[in-house]
């Protein structure tokens, strides 16, 4: 902005200088006098071109800045949009997350878990395992090639999904048999069909768990967000009968 505002002011008194000259055109001017009027008017051209080009420039880095403006306001919202869906169970690692530190950190958490789960299991009957939502890290250690376009948000989106079919399924699982109503002794029934001796004393879903209890579709997309869990050790999968089951680990 100051170099325009220092060209503004030198052509300004340039054209000063010329008008000048020109009043006193009235009187026969000498011809070094007319010489000198075009070369200031050569001069005032040079510098109007200089003008043009300025203002260009500053149009240029004014488009950058409202570009710069925008992008700042979508990081902002984005900001805001992770701090508002920040997961609950999210966990924090410190340090960078290799496949050896996840299966030996997994493992750990596996041991502690289980020792707790027991706890639990025996301070109330109604305990239903839910899978934690994956941390930023572990977001961050998925191949590109497995995770594509997925956003974070989108993962964890998927957890809560599974999450809600495993808590629904085993409601009615914890329940007695004579307390249930017609449709959940059937939905009951269909679940012990289900289990085999690979998901003895696990807790386990089907694609029909999902969509019927979560809503969501176990469609090409989903599956995709199915295998990141996998690798990230959320869960595994058991096949057979026609069914896929998604074991908790």
């Amino acid at each position: 902005m100051n170099e325009l505002e220092d060209l503004s002011h030198h052509i300004h008194d340039r054209i000063s200088s010329l008008q000048r000259m020109l009043d006193l055109s009235v009187v026969a001017l000498p011809q070094q006098k007319i010489r000198q009027l075009g070369k200031e008017l050569y001069t005032l051209e040079t510098l109007l071109e200089d003008f043009e080009n300025c203002v260009d420039r500053q149009k240029n880095h004014l488009k950058q800045l409202k570009e710069l403006d925008t992008s700042i306001q979508n990081n902002v919202e984005k900001l805001n949009h992770l701090k508002d869906h920040v997961p609950a169970q999210m966990a924090v690692r410190k340090g960078p997350v290799n496949d050896s530190d996840r299966v030996v950190n997994r493992t750990e958490e596996a041991v502690v878990q289980q020792a707790q789960t027991e706890k639990v299991k025996k301070r109330s009957k109604n305990y239903i395992r839910e899978i934690e939502f994956i941390t930023v890290a572990e977001f961050e250690s998925i191949p590109q090639y497995m995770k594509g376009r997925v956003s974070y948000e989108k993962l964890n989106a998927a957890v809560q999904s599974i999450n809600t079919a495993v808590t629904a399924k085993y409601k009615i699982l914890h329940q007695s048999v004579k307390t249930l109503n017609n449709h959940a002794r059937k939905l009951y029934q269909g679940f012990k069909e289900q289990e085999t001796k690979d998901t003895e004393g696990q807790y386990f879903v089907v694609d029909d768990d999902i969509l019927k209890f979560a809503e969501t579709k176990v469609d090409k997309p989903f599956r995709g967000l199915l295998n990141m869990l996998r690798h990230c050790q959320r869960l595994r999968e058991v096949r057979g009968g026609g069914l896929t089951r998604y074991i908790l680990l």
